[in-house]
């Protein structure tokens, strides 16, 4: 039968009867926190319908692929995977292969051309019909469905199967209006939405129920979070108020939030985390670049001066926040003098960790048509380690003021290299480990005596 595809309204997700008890599933996910929730919600559909974890992608009954597309690496890994599961199909035709997450989202039909052996293509709006589509799949043969309209009011509502019980992610908000031109995150994710605060607080308080003491809030740009809901009749983000009542709630010790975006960074969230215990002194906050001239050709509404105020500005209610950050090298048009630009932000924003990355062309993102101004590879790379080692010593000395200081930690468990060594997350997010048997979801003191630029080792207490 030929491929099938449905654009338009969200389907709401039916009542079912499970069908697949002991078959198992297998779940690889690609990208950022909100398609690792994304991966649970879509555990939490699976096992509702009877399927267990499956120990590996070879022995699984049903696979899912969630899929990201916001560089160039992520599209390589997705078309490895889909090149190992031919063979798994060759030797087990009866076992189903699902796509989705943004890359499905956006590249349908390349995903059809270059993988045909896949059963199911689906997108970020309509998780709650994955189910739905498999057994469209196994009755009819391959399908498609990608949904124009941002996520339903089912999607925030699945069951989600977590694999951490002590922590856990709560979405906030889908979609991002902003028109970043190295970005396809509104292409295929769509328009702004946020959640009903309401909502939020529910779930956050059925996680705290359930033994969950750490809650990170996701969104695309959590600073304009209720900019969208009208609430008290306004139309004015609530981001501030969220984290208080977020923070209040009984038995979540821990709230961090993902990401902010420094041009709507505003005084009263920085008041929040400062008179709300509960939430951590940890702020993301993405640069980007450090030169003016490339903020501007990447519309992100800011300046290198703007940016510092505004760090400054929340420092100054958050005495000793950890700062981390984004960083692109190598953008169209960049040149020595604006990289030098970035060092300088750097330097001066002393920043306790970055993600830095080089540039990756989006097809469908305005940054993409400006090859004419791509740069070098190779200079991208020299840029590219002068800034790492930069970031690196600035991270050392940072890390090294928390030696001979006492810190409560809250255990992770037992190293995947060593079991005999915990790691763990300072209030402040830097990673800490240390010797003895402290279960997982443990909050314990620990002394620190030594550090290294990405984390740091001490003695439990």
């Amino acid at each position: 039968m030929s491929d099938s595809v449905l654009l338009g309204t969200p389907k709401v997700r039916e009542v079912r009867t499970p069908t697949r008890t002991g078959q198992a599933y297998w779940i690889t996910t690609f990208g950022c926190q909100m398609n690792d929730h994304d991966s649970e919600r879509v555990a939490g559909l699976f096992e509702s319908d009877g399927l267990v974890p499956a120990a590996g992608l070879d022995t699984a009954d049903v696979v899912f692929i969630n899929t990201c597309t916001i560089r160039e690496n992520a599209d390589n890994k997705l078309y490895g995977t889909l090149g190992h599961m031919a063979k798994t199909k060759r030797e087990r035709p009866e076992a189903v292969l699902v796509v989705g997450g943004c890359a499905a989202q956006k590249d349908r039909e390349l995903i059809r051309k270059r993988a045909p052996w896949v059963d199911v293509v689906l997108g970020t709006h309509n998780l709650d019909r994955v189910l739905a589509l498999i057994d469209q799949a196994q009755e009819w043969g391959p399908v498609t469905e990608i949904l124009d309209q941002p996520e339903s009011a089912a999607h925030a509502q699945l069951p989600i199967r977590r694999d951490v019980p002590y922590a856990a992610w709560v979405t906030i908000q889908t979609g991002c209006n902003n028109s970043c031109t190295f970005c396809i995150v509104p292409s295929v994710r769509g328009s702004e939405i946020s959640r009903r605060p309401g909502d939020i607080l529910r779930e956050v308080r059925a996680l705290a129920a359930d033994g969950v003491v750490e809650v990170t809030l996701l969104g695309q740009n959590v600073n304009t979070y209720g900019r969208d809901l009208a609430v008290d009749g306004r139309r004015r983000p609530i981001f501030g108020e969220l984290l208080r009542r977020v923070g209040e709630v009984e038995g979540v010790r821990r709230v961090r939030y993902t990401s902010p975006h420094p041009a709507d960074m505003t005084e009263d969230v920085a008041l929040a985390m400062a008179e709300t215990p509960a939430v951590c002194n940890q702020m993301h906050f993405p640069l980007q670049s450090g030169s003016r001239r490339i903020l501007s050709a990447m519309r992100r509404g800011y300046t290198p001066a703007r940016y510092l105020e505004r760090l400054a500005m929340m420092r100054s209610h958050l005495p000793g926040v950890t700062v981390t950050t984004d960083i692109i090298v190598g953008f169209p048009g960049e040149t020595e003098d604006d990289f030098q630009a970035t060092l300088d932000v750097v330097e001066a924003a002393q920043f306790d960790s970055a993600f830095t990355f080089q540039f990756s062309a989006r097809p469908g993102t305005r940054a993409a048509d400006m090859a004419d101004e791509f740069i070098d590879p190779d200079v991208v790379q020299e840029r590219f380690q002068r800034l790492i080692d930069l970031q690196n010593g600035i991270s050392l000395q940072l890390n090294q003021q928390l030696v001979g200081t006492e810190q409560v930690v809250l255990s992770e468990g037992p190293s995947r290299k060593n079991p005999t060594t915990n790691g763990s997350r300072t209030d402040g997010g830097k990673l800490v480990h240390f010797s003895g048997p402290v279960p997982a979801g443990s909050f314990v003191t620990v002394l620190v005596e030594s550090a290294g630029p990405y984390s740091a080792r001490g003695r439990l207490l």
